[in-house]
């Protein structure tokens, strides 16, 4: 009986000293080339547990999107967040971001933004420092399409900006 309890402790001791599992701080942004509308519509999706804390952090105070208490102040500082941290060069020109709204998928939400008046897409430099100074793992990925033609990015703290060239 003895060797038993001891073979369960030994079993059950990895199980109680483990770590929990290891969180993945990521946001994915998608950028496509809309021809006909001559624009850029992009779509950024970040967890919200990671946006409110950072804010929260930032402005002292609790956020707590997507909840009936919502207030427009809230999606305001949202987007003022989004647009401090994240800039976009279009064809070596710095892009004016429109923002179009958002939604929330359970635990993520999606902000829609659009640049409006790109003609044609042969560079796009961004700049992604969605919660790097809330947490040094973030990886900011990026895809972008361009015609049939997709390219991607991973950005990190060290290295929060991209270059990508189109040749069409």
């Amino acid at each position: 009986m003895k060797f038993l309890k001891y073979t369960f402790l030994l079993l059950l001791f990895p199980l109680l000293t483990a770590s929990t599992s290891h969180k993945f701080y990521v946001s994915i942004t998608t950028i496509e080339y809309a021809q006909k509308e001559q624009s850029l519509q992009i779509i950024t999706k970040i967890f919200l547990d990671d946006i409110e804390d950072a804010l929260e952090a930032r402005y002292g105070k609790k956020f707590r999107f997507n909840s009936t208490k919502e207030t427009e102040a809230e999606t305001k500082v949202l987007k003022d967040y989004v647009f401090q941290k994240f800039k976009v060069n279009v064809n070596g020109s710095p892009a004016t971001l429109n923002f179009i709204g958002k939604e929330y998928d359970i635990d993520v939400v999606k902000c829609y933004i659009e640049i409006p008046n790109v003609t044609q897409l042969s560079t796009i430099e961004i700049e992604n420092k969605v919660l790097l100074d809330m947490f040094d793992e973030q990886q900011n990925i990026i895809h972008v399409k361009n015609n049939k033609t997709r390219r991607s990015l991973v950005l990190e703290k060290e290295n929060p900006k991209g270059l990508l060239k189109f040749d069409d």
